[in-house]
């Protein structure tokens, strides 16, 4: 007959003496939240979110996503803003280890998908050095939306036979270090992230190497949203357009963008804005 250790015996004393035993470690969940619109959530990022204790979400997810977790569930927001953080991302990483290592379920909730610029890298690799479970569940990211809202696909047999995602950011607000010679070849669709303020150098650098002037481009703000905003120009006209814009708005470029669809009369206005 096998008899109990001393390290069990005091466990269970702990137990009979009203001690509690330590809870199971929780998981987080790497939750892509789509651009925006609510009917683009995916069914598990839905069931991801239901089962949460702990929501900790970016700023641009929406209240009527949020508002899908259980009403008990604690909301954290990290909103980011250029140059605006609340929480550093490696505050961002314990913090979410921090909340399963006590036992709780976390969904890290991020507009778009959390492996597209979203960080979701940096939060697996600290989940994983602190021996969290850690779930990724991807989302509908926002070139995937304003692409279909625009009617403007981002690979097309006769005028788009690559598409390449880039972050119009780096590090401290410099200009990203890209290999603008292979952005600049034609027939091949190219996606600025977070390139808004950006716009006038990235079309100086694509121009310079090579990508022609008149080459389709258009900027959606807010895509898949009731208030997205789209605009219809060329490279050379880039920086003009963005002038026009200030919410998260995307830069897409390429052939392809000649059947983006637009709106005439509120084109015209915005960039009239823009030149006034």
């Amino acid at each position: 007959m096998r008899h109990p250790s001393d390290s069990q015996r005091r466990a269970d004393r702990l137990v009979v003496l009203g001690g509690k035993p330590p809870r199971a470690p929780g998981a987080v969940w790497l939750v892509g939240a789509g651009p925006g619109d609510p009917e683009l959530l995916t069914i598990k990022a839905l069931k991801a979110l239901q089962g949460a204790q702990v929501v900790v979400h970016d700023g641009l997810v929406s209240d009527e996503i949020l508002d899908l977790a259980p009403a008990g569930a604690r909301r954290i927001s990290v909103a980011k803003r250029k140059s605006r953080h609340t929480y550093s991302q490696g505050e961002i990483n314990r913090m979410l280890v921090a909340f399963a290592l006590e036992g709780l379920n976390v969904v890290r909730l991020k507009g778009g998908d959390p492996f597209i610029f979203g960080r979701g890298g940096e939060e697996l690799e600290a989940c994983r050095e602190a021996g969290v479970a850690c779930h990724v569940v991807p989302g509908v990211t926002a070139a995937l939306a304003a692409s279909a809202s625009a009617g403007a696909p981002l690979t097309h047999r006769g005028s788009a036979q690559a598409v390449t995602f880039v972050t119009g950011h780096a590090a401290k607000g410099a200009e990203p270090d890209l290999d603008w010679t292979s952005l600049a070849r034609p027939n091949h669709t190219v996606v600025i992230y977070m390139g808004l303020s950006m716009a006038a150098p990235i079309a100086a650098r694509l121009m310079a190497a090579g990508r022609d002037p008149a080459t389709p481009a258009m900027i959606v703000e807010n895509a898949s949203r009731a208030d997205e905003r789209r605009v219809v120009t060329t490279v050379a006209g880039l920086a003009e357009a963005a002038a026009a814009l200030g919410g998260p708005a995307l830069l897409v470029i390429g052939e392809a963008m000649a059947l983006a669809r637009e709106g005439e009369a509120e084109n015209e206005t915005l960039l009239k804005e823009a030149r006034a």
